[in-house]
């Protein structure tokens, strides 16, 4: 059993203010009429059983989430591949919030990465259930 409460009726948006992406899906979920829970990686702690459960609901690793291209994170980090554990990267996301790669939405027991305020307008379904589930 995981942390995160997962349930059909919510739309569960871990996003982080400090992007102008995460700003607009914020706004996209507030006023999409539907029951939701948004979680601001850059205000509320995110804790590493979450972010772990998160990465696995995306079947990812936990150093997917972090975007490696980011020019901060190159200053910080270097240009060449950085190879950190889980732990690493968990304290690269609790420390520097924008660099989270893309938000996440979670409705029901489905995981979807957003990379763009778009993509949640294209998974936004009229139908009783007011979410598609994403091509895998």
């Amino acid at each position: 059993m995981g942390v995160i409460a997962m349930d059909i009726k919510q739309i569960t948006l871990y996003y982080s203010s400090q992007n102008s992406i995460g700003k607009q899906l914020n706004a996209y979920v507030e006023s999409s009429g539907k029951d939701h829970l948004t979680i601001d990686i850059s205000k509320t702690n995110v804790t590493g059983t979450q972010w772990a459960e998160l990465a696995d609901g995306l079947t990812k690793n936990i150093s997917d989430l972090v975007n490696t291209e980011h020019p901060d994170f190159k200053e910080a980090y270097g240009e060449t591949s950085v190879d950190l554990d889980d732990d690493g990267w968990l304290k690269i996301l609790n420390k520097n919030p924008s660099f989270l790669k893309n938000a996440i939405v979670i409705k029901g027991e489905d995981f979807i990465e957003l990379t763009s305020a778009s993509d949640f307008k294209k998974y936004m379904d009229p139908d009783s259930t007011g979410f598609e589930k994403p091509y895998k």
